[in-house]
């Protein structure tokens, strides 16, 4: 489930470390971020996910590999 400031938030975080990658809502409400970049990175990440920003609500995390290209850079989409 998403918070208000979801998605720019976890771009923000995203960018800071230095990570490639997107985040943006599905259709059903939920959020899909795919993130690529050192492992020390990702874990980060993917620890702060599951906080969120101060707004947000977070019932579940799901890691999984992701085989396909990611553009530099790291965007929040609609």
């Amino acid at each position: 489930m998403q918070g208000v400031y979801f998605r720019a938030a976890a771009a923000e975080r995203a960018a800071a470390l230095e990570l490639r990658g997107w985040v943006r809502n599905l259709p059903d409400g939920r959020v899909e971020t795919v993130a690529a970049g050192p492992m020390e990175a990702l874990t980060e990440f993917a620890a702060w996910l599951w906080r969120g920003p101060p707004a947000a609500r977070v019932d579940s995390v799901l890691v999984e590999e992701w085989s396909a290209p990611v553009p530099d850079g790291f965007n929040a989409q609609r």
